[in-house]
């Protein structure tokens, strides 16, 4: 059940929600417009200046930097077909082709009320369905946190994209950087060099900002600027009754396909926008009308990006398994504040998740209001030399995370992941797998380790936890079926070789 009353309360007690959601909503159309710069990246922007912030009004500004930038993708999509999100590139098929016939302004406001009501939808199961596991968190023991974050590593599989091993790898590297610091048994100093720094260990946000806003910045000088639009008669045009009755069936089909690939890890919204587009093709009564121009094709995928917004954070705050790179940022949000998403965080938390909740429902108004008067400054950003706009973006990275501890080390920190995330796009290894191994590592091997101590050494500890158990077949089960399509897919494609051979 909603709990209404504590939203309130909620707004009460942290009256920057508002301005944290407002504020998120104008940054993240403003990131999501700018080609190139992905949510993920938006979002660990404003990562180190959340540092000294309300921990609610941190987390409500990160996720709400996230709806933002699903919907602000959409905008260079469909001025000047080039997708400013990954997840806006299913958007371009049809936006483009709706500017061409001069009906920019239409595509602009199909796109955005498919990805507000996405998002209603999106709110409304994150509410629903992640409440409830407050109900397990008691019941959650060391035993217990090691087969859960057993089960986030084994994500691994299904997120390693080209290449297994190069996926694995990854989760490895991430793995060792999580046990420099201190040992959490012994006390003694491992990897740190003799470095007062390091005794700590690596925090996750130097991490998330070097992988993905430095090396992204990195990559984005060595591309061309983006091309200049004088779209300057531009506006925002919401569908008519008779538009959104045509819409509603490709916009349940977003939103449900959204819902569906938000839970599932290594899913995202590209994946939904796409997958939304094929199905709303089939099921559209004008499907010749696809790639020419149908709103469908814009409602569509629109809709799921909306939803991933929302659903992508069920599985990150209740088991703190980050699915996507923006849940993962947004899982550095908490911790940089002291909160570990799981179980505990409805226990421990309580407050900052029915702030969140409240400040999830503030930003689709906020998206409504901001996404009318942002527009121009969006359409005057895109026009900008793209050299000047990623040097400003580089100096505004390099001091939020020197403002975090006044350190010159972190910067150094950051800039050499900067230097590791640019090799990885490089080598086309994913770097998700990375994060996550560096996010849950510390969790693994602490509960591990603790959990033996209880027992005396006795491995069997965790088979006698139902719960430990449970998660850990279920990580058995996910990485045999994750490696079975992987060579299923592999044996596939040879085959196709041979045949064109």
């Amino acid at each position: 059940m909603i709990d209404l009353s504590g939203m309130f309360n909620a707004l009460v007690a942290s009256p920057m929600i508002i301005p944290a959601a407002f504020g998120g909503i104008a940054w993240g159309i403003l990131g999501g417009a700018l080609p190139g710069i992905s949510p993920s990246i938006t979002m660990a922007l404003l990562l180190p200046f959340t540092y000294g912030a309300d921990p609610t009004a941190a987390v409500v500004l990160l996720a709400s930097t996230y709806l933002g930038a699903e919907y602000g993708g959409s905008i260079p999509a469909i001025l000047i077909r080039t997708p400013g999100t990954n997840s806006a590139a299913a958007t371009v098929i049809d936006g483009y082709a709706m500017k061409e016939q001069g009906r920019a302004g239409e595509a602009l406001g199909i796109s955005l009320y498919s990805t507000l009501l996405g998002s209603i939808f999106g709110v409304a199961l994150l509410i629903t369905l992640t409440q409830p596991l407050a109900n397990v968190a008691l019941a959650f023991q060391p035993t217990s946190y090691v087969g859960l974050g057993v089960l986030g590593l084994s994500v691994i599989a299904s997120l390693a994209g080209e290449s297994l091993i190069k996926g694995m790898m990854a989760g490895f590297i991430g793995l060792m950087i999580a046990t420099v610091g201190t040992d959490p048994v012994t006390g003694n100093n491992r990897f740190t060099f003799d470095d007062p720094e390091l005794l700590s260990g690596i925090p996750p946000i130097l991490v998330m900002v070097g992988i993905y806003a430095v090396a992204e910045l990195f990559e984005q000088a060595s591309h061309p600027g983006w091309q200049q639009t004088n779209t300057a008669d531009a506006s925002i045009k919401m569908p008519d009754a008779l538009m959104r009755a045509r819409l509603r069936v490709s916009q349940i089909i977003g939103a449900g396909i959204g819902f569906i690939e938000g839970l599932t890890p290594g899913g995202g919204g590209t994946i939904a926008a796409f997958l939304s587009y094929n199905e709303a093709k089939r099921w559209s009564k004008k499907p010749e009308e696809f790639g020419h121009g149908s709103p469908e094709g814009i409602a569509a995928p629109e809709s799921a990006n909306g939803a991933v917004s929302a659903t992508a954070l069920i599985p990150m705050m209740g088991l703190g398994i980050p699915g996507s790179n923006s849940a993962a940022v947004l899982l550095g949000g908490f911790l940089i504040h002291g909160m570990t998403p799981g179980p505990m965080l409805f226990t421990k938390h309580y407050d900052v998740v029915i702030g969140l909740y409240a400040g999830k429902v503030i930003s689709l108004f906020a998206l409504l209001v901001v996404a009318y008067l942002i527009l121009r400054p969006c359409i005057w950003l895109v026009n900008r030399p793209k050299h000047y706009l990623m040097a400003f973006i580089f100096a505004l990275v390099l001091s939020g995370v020197y403002a975090i501890h006044n350190s010159l080390f972190h910067v150094g920190i950051a800039l050499a992941f900067g230097v590791i995330g640019y090799a990885m796009k490089y080598f086309r290894i994913p770097t998700l797998p990375m994060v996550l191994g560096v996010v849950l590592g510390f969790m693994v091997e602490s509960n591990y380790r603790r959990a033996l101590v209880l027992s005396d050494g006795d491995h069997m500890t965790f088979t006698e936890d139902p719960i430990a158990a449970t998660l850990l077949a279920l990580a058995a089960a996910f990485i045999l079926i994750s490696l079975f399509r992987h060579f299923r897919d592999s044996a596939k494609a040879e085959q196709e070789e041979t045949k064109t051979a």
